[in-house]
Order: structure tokens, then sequence, then C-alpha cells
């Protein structure tokens, strides 16, 4: 009997490579080969995976910080705004105009302000 082929022996290189097929179908060469390149393709994925996330994460949290900041942006400009128009209408040009305030009242016992008696003629007025 050829060796490694003994009753209750291991299995040899041959058998080992045989039992060592990929999961996808495709055929193994040695269990030493395969094991250091699929453990590298697993490293690689896993890198690559971890880029991903963390760029995704990046992302989401600048996403996050632009919105706050906009948000406090905005808001600064609502008030800039708002204090502005109450500042025009307050004390600048857009300011009402004073109404006459008007004037005392006479007393009762005050004597009323001759008036004018008119003419017993009234002038006449030139014509151009």
């Amino acid at each position: 009997m050829p060796p490694g082929f003994a009753p209750g022996a291991g299995p040899n290189n041959l058998q080992k490579a045989a039992l060592s097929l990929s999961l996808d179908g495709r055929n193994a060469v040695a269990a030493g080969k395969d094991k250091g390149r699929s453990s590298a393709q697993e490293r690689e994925r896993a890198r690559l995976y971890e880029a991903r996330r963390r760029f995704h994460a990046s992302v989401i949290q600048r996403r996050r910080r632009d919105n706050v900041i906009a948000g406090v942006a905005g808001g600064a400009l609502l008030l800039a705004v708002l204090g502005g128009q109450v500042a025009y209408y307050t004390l600048g040009p857009g300011t009402p105009e004073p109404a006459p305030s008007p004037s005392p009242s006479q007393s009762p016992g005050a004597t009323p302000a001759p008036s004018p008696e008119p003419s017993e003629s009234p002038t006449p007025t030139p014509t151009p």
C-alpha cells in the first residue's frame, strides 16, 4: 500500500487539496497557497468595507454640520432683516411724520379773540 493510504492514517497532500474546494466552485490549488490568497482577499475586502463605512459616516456627519450651519445662518439673516425693518420704520426715513398736536383748549372764562370784521365794499381783484 502506498504511504498515506494506510488505514487510520491522516490525509496526504493530494487528499487535502481535493478537500479544499472553494465555496464558489473553483478548483483550489494546494491548501496553503489558497489560504494565503483568500485571507489576503478577505483582508482587502474588510479594508474596503471599513473605508466605505468611514466615508459614509463622514458624509453623514458633514451633512449634519452643514445643516446646522445653514440653520444658524438663516436664523441670523432673518433676525437681521427683521431688525432692519424695525429700525427703518422707527428711526430712519420710514418714520411717519409727526401729526400736528391739537392747540390747547381755551378756558371757559377767557374771552374770545375779536374776529376781523368784513369791510363794506369788497376789494376788486386785478385780472391778468
